[in-house]
């Protein structure tokens, strides 16, 4: 019996030797992170490069109408594909999988830099989103495959800060491939999605040098129903979400959509539950605590983050008066903050191995953040915003890699890829949800409190004082008001178009649209404050498992090491230690 044990022993040492992927040296990760890096670039600067682009591309495509469509069929295709890239590379491994993402990612942006429509730019998109679901996922996932739960908390920062570095300067190529009339013979605005082949070519070229994970194979069952469903689930509830208001969120489509959603929904939990350990998000996850917390955790962060990311910005272009561009660097404070918390977090997880304080002070400084957003008003210099996007700043970069390691952390080796894309599936969800509610309550209040200010006597009298003014009435710049003015009955749609005269208008007939849409804003902030506070609550709920000593690849070398030993063992009528034979069990 002692020399079973000791060949058992000495085949899980030369199995984790022979495996290249069982020692990587601090440089190999790096080179491994610079290819994850690229790829993650990719997708997260074509979620901001395309934004302030999109107008000059609707004009020349002649489909300005249709752009809602362009960034919606990006989004769902992303989303819903997000946990299929999970699934699938559990079964077929990491590398194959985050090959095909790079590589679908780049024939989209190639067809999307050639279409000739608005309807071709809208499919070419989806393609792209196609791609991007794995460019989302599949980092954290491979992380979490090469490093311990203790020693990836140091290296997630370097993801928060690509996600960064595109926020700032992703409005900043936007908007000059968009103001430029040609480049290299090709029409400026193209080139907003033609910049993404250099860069994906060059992560594609790390990826296949340095990227071995290795992947031990089973028999599974591929579950196409699940994938169905959460297609069917998926889809209607996110076109809702992203037109709803356009439609009317009674109208008869809406409610198909919610019909619609609503049975996928079941049908996928009975799939999922029929389909049991090779479901395509089996349900047995949230049997664990930690992994259901963290899950709910996140959508209310990402409803919480993508509300800040979608108001801000639009507050600091209307009411301080910034250009997109401008209002990328403005954002520069929540960039810093996130950053910083990040890289700060990340530390202390490793030194200490405990991770249960970031998810309540990083929710905190969130909630704190907004609450500081509620004081806003139009005439609040502009770094007055900035304290207020510095605070959420500090919150989310304890939360966002806080929240991927306790998902990663709670379940068992073979399960980190459908954990990782489950969790970023569900934040998305999160966020597409909170970008729906907030702008919802935004140009619902709009209208209603430009109403109320101009119906104010003072108001009135003070604008018609203004209004009669000859050089006022003479100035180009000041047309606009002084019609809505004369017939106002079009006050309350003013903002929902172009907003562009506030800007060069007399600042005092500005200011009463400028106090509206700031007052309308600080409706949205109460909302964001309300569901970040319930993610506060919450996390103290949070239970928070010893993070693990060892690489879900060693953890799973070690295993299949121990089966082979007890095989061994069966043969010659030996018995070794439980210990040997089973694979660690989650803490």
């Amino acid at each position: 019996m002692s020399r079973v044990k000791s060949q058992a022993k000495s085949s899980a040492r030369k199995s984790a030797v022979a495996d290249p992927g069982m020692a990587m040296t601090h440089r190999q990760i790096l080179f491994v992170i610079f290819g994850l890096m690229a790829g993650m670039f990719l997708s997260a600067l074509d979620q901001t490069v395309v934004g302030t682009s999109m107008r000059t591309i609707g004009d020349d495509l002649d489909g300005l109408s249709l752009q809602a469509w362009v960034t919606t069929s990006y989004l769902i295709v992303a989303t819903i594909s997000t946990p299929i890239y999970g699934k699938l590379s559990d079964i077929f491994g990491r590398r194959p999988l985050f090959i095909i993402a790079i590589t679908i990612f780049l024939l989209g942006s190639l067809l999307a830099g050639f279409s000739t429509s608005m309807y071709e730019l809208a499919i070419f998109r989806a393609i792209q989103g196609l791609g991007a679901g794995g460019l989302m996922a599949l980092p954290l996932t491979i992380m979490g495959d090469m490093l311990a739960p203790r020693e990836r908390a140091k290296y997630q920062g370097y993801f928060l800060a690509v996600f960064g570095i595109s926020s700032v300067i992703g409005p900043l190529i936007g908007g000059f491939f968009a103001g430029t009339g040609e480049i290299l013979f090709v029409t400026g605005w193209r080139w907003v999605f033609l910049i993404n082949l250099p860069i994906g070519i060059a992560a594609l070229a790390i990826v296949l040098r340095f990227l071995h994970v290795p992947h031990s194979k089973r028999p599974v069952r591929i579950d196409w129903w699940g994938a169905a469903t959460v297609i069917l689930a998926a889809v209607p509830l996110l076109l809702v979400a992203e037109q709803g208001r356009e439609w009317g969120w009674g109208s008869a489509i809406a409610i198909a959509c919610y019909v619609t959603g609503g049975l996928g929904i079941a049908g996928f939990i009975l799939a999922e539950k029929l389909m049991g350990d090779d479901a395509l998000i089996p349900l047995k996850l949230f049997s664990s605590p930690t992994f259901s917390m963290a899950t709910v955790l996140g959508v209310l962060v990402g409803f919480g983050m993508f509300g800040a990311m979608m108001t801000v910005p639009l507050y600091l272009q209307l009411v301080n008066g910034a250009t997109p561009t401008q209002s990328g660097f403005l954002m520069l404070p929540m960039i810093l903050g996130l950053m910083i918390s990040s890289i700060v977090s990340g530390q202390l997880i490793s030194r200490t191995g405990k991770y249960k304080p970031f998810p309540i002070i990083g929710t905190a400084f969130m909630s704190a953040g907004f609450l500081w957003f509620t004081f806003a008003t139009y005439d609040k210099p502009v770094w007055f915003m900035m304290i207020g996007m510095l605070l959420v700043g500090l919150g989310l970069g304890q939360l966002m890699q806080t929240l991927t390691i306790a998902s990663q952390n709670a379940v068992g080796p073979r399960d980190i890829g459908v954990a990782t894309s489950s969790s970023t599936f569900f934040r998305q969800i999160g966020g597409t949800l909170g970008t729906a509610v907030i702008f919802s309550v935004l140009f619902t209040r709009i209208p209603v409190v430009l109403q109320e200010i101009f119906s104010n006597t003072a108001t009135q009298q003070s604008l018609t004082t203004v209004a009669s003014e000859p050089s006022v009435r003479a100035d180009p710049a000041n047309a606009r008001i002084l019609e809505l003015l004369a017939d106002p009955s079009g006050i309350g749609s003013a903002l929902d178009g172009d907003t562009s005269f506030l800007n060069t208008a007399d600042p005092r007939l500005a200011a009463p649209f400028l106090e509206g849409f700031a007052t309308a804003s600080v409706s949205v902030f109460w909302v964001s404050l309300s569901v970040v506070l319930v993610a506060f609550v919450l996390s103290f709920f949070l239970k928070a498992t010893p993070l693990r000593e060892k690489s879900a690849q060693q953890e799973v070398a070690e295993a299949d090491a121990a089966v082979l030993a007890q095989k061994a063992a069966n043969e010659t009528g030996a018995l070794i230690e439980p210990s040997m034979a089973r694979p660690r069990e989650q803490d």
